[in-house]
């Protein structure tokens, strides 16, 4: 019998190697690559070609006659918005976030509320043992939901006990890194062992029924620990953001086969566990300080939901040396190009200013929409001219300089009104067909077609000051 040929895995990328090597060639990672025993042939394989003699698929036309799948809420609103209304039957989600940014407390606060309701939940954690997550319900007070817990990393045991289990509505496994199948030599939280314990996992939860949700480590870069294909096998993938620094977390949803993509919850963290945020434009906008140069008003939109936040800018003289840019909760690279139309299109002189510009409230904006607010930030500190207070900002900025259209305006004018905004600045219309872009009451549409017509504003009202 051939001797096994031992094979060497990456456990950033899953990249496979013939030979350890202190740096994976395919993402670049050191210190990642692990030897694992190769996989062996099942019944019917030789020499990687599959066997003839299987049972043929049956194939069924697109319309169909069933029902869509029923949803279950969870009681939590802001986690069911991101879900798409609720749990799925036999759907399999993964949860991802930092160390310690409550990823277990949404998941043990959303299981208490679904038992609370009547449901079976069952809680498997590998991470923490029994007495650990009671004093976490306790302090929750989540003490008297119908919970069961167990506390195993075998998966072996776990399948078992899940077959057994009848009427189960939701399995909580925390975390996928922690389970170990003790066929396979390697360690747990191996690419060959994530990807395995997934696969059994999510095939035992579309054949029993009940939801799944798998809790994932993520990379210091932010990227889900372990192989890509695990968030391929999932039906939702949910990233918890937030900054420990900041009591908002942010639950974002960047894929769902059930809902739609980039929708978000917001939370705020209390002694008592994670709080729903149903207006999260008025939290952001609370400590907001009118009449200050350098802050201005995006009205965005994260997934179907308009949300109004605050960007901050600052200036600081640098005559020599290379001028810093710092970003926090924008991308860097926008900020530059937002920096070099201002310059070659506007004549607005930044090159030996440092700037530092943060989206307030910790919230992550990943839309070119901010790029017209973030213009009038920088504009307004460059001019130490302060912003209307009453009024929001957003548009594309363009590298020649115009501002273009962006989705869903009608659903960021009617949060900006509802807020109590009096002028909204946004791209110069254009007739598309039968659509009319209409003002709610009481609020006022400035459109800009260039940003040379934002600027001339500031310097207006820069003049007038003086």
């Amino acid at each position: 019998m051939a001797k096994p040929i031992a094979r060497y895995v990456c456990q950033d990328c899953g990249a496979v190697t013939p030979k350890w090597a202190g740096k994976c060639e395919t993402c670049d990672a050191w210190n990642s690559i692990v030897e694992e025993a190769p996989p062996t042939a099942g019944p019917g394989l030789a020499k990687g070609v599959l066997k003839s003699g299987g049972s043929k698929i049956q194939f069924v036309d697109l319309a169909g006659s069933a029902e869509p799948p029923p949803l279950v809420p969870t009681g939590i609103a802001e986690f069911d918005r991101v879900l798409g209304g609720g749990l799925v039957a036999g759907s399999a989600l993964l949860v991802a976030g930092d160390p310690g940014i409550g990823k277990s407390t949404l998941l043990l606060q959303a299981a208490a509320s679904l038992a609370k309701a009547g449901k079976r939940v069952l809680y498997i954690s590998g991470e923490e043992a029994i007495e650990q997550i009671r004093l976490r319900a306790r302090r929750l007070g989540l003490t008297d939901a119908a919970l069961e817990l167990a506390a195993s990393i075998n998966l072996r045991e776990i399948v078992a006990s899940l077959e057994a289990a009848n009427n189960v509505t939701l399995v909580v496994i925390d975390s996928i890194q922690t389970m170990w199948m003790d066929n396979l030599d390697s360690a747990p939280g191996t690419v060959s062992q994530v990807r395995a314990s997934s696969f059994e996992l999510i095939r035992l939860a579309k054949t029993k029924g009940f939801s799944v949700v798998l809790v994932g480590h993520v990379t210091k870069e932010g990227a889900i620990a372990g192989p890509r294909v695990l968030e391929h096998m999932v039906d939702a993938v949910l990233y918890f953001e937030g900054d420990r620094g900041h009591q908002f977390r942010i639950l974002r949803g960047v894929k769902n086969r059930f809902g739609a993509t980039d929708e978000i919850g917001v939370f705020e963290m209390t002694d008592r566990g994670l709080a729903e945020v149903t207006n999260p434009s008025a939290l952001f906008l609370a400590e907001r300080r009118g009449h200050i140069s350098g802050s201005a008003v995006f009205a965005g939109l994260e997934g179907t939901r308009p949300v109004l936040v605050e960007i901050q800018c600052l200036l600081a003289p640098n005559p020599g040396g290379s001028p810093r840019r710092s970003v926090i909760g924008w991308d860097s690279g926008r900020l530059g190009m937002l920096l070099a139309v201002l310059e070659t299109r506007c004549g607005v002189r930044l090159n030996t200013m440092d700037v530092y510009l943060n989206v307030a409230g910790g919230l992550r904006v990943t839309e070119p929409a901010a790029d017209l607010a973030v213009a009038a930030a920088l504009t307004s500190a460059a001019t130490d001219t302060p912003t209307d207070p009453g009024s929001v900002y957003f548009g594309e900025v363009g590298l020649s300089g115009e501002v273009r259209q962006v989705a869903q305006a009608d659903a960021r004018l009617k949060e900006a009104q509802k807020l109590g905004f009096e002028t909204a600045c946004l791209p110069r219309r254009v007739a598309r067909g039968n659509a009319k872009l209409s003002a709610p009451d009481g609020l006022m549409l400035r459109e800009i077609g260039h940003l040379s017509d934002l600027v001339a504003g500031f310097a207006a009202k820069h003049s007038q000051r003086e």
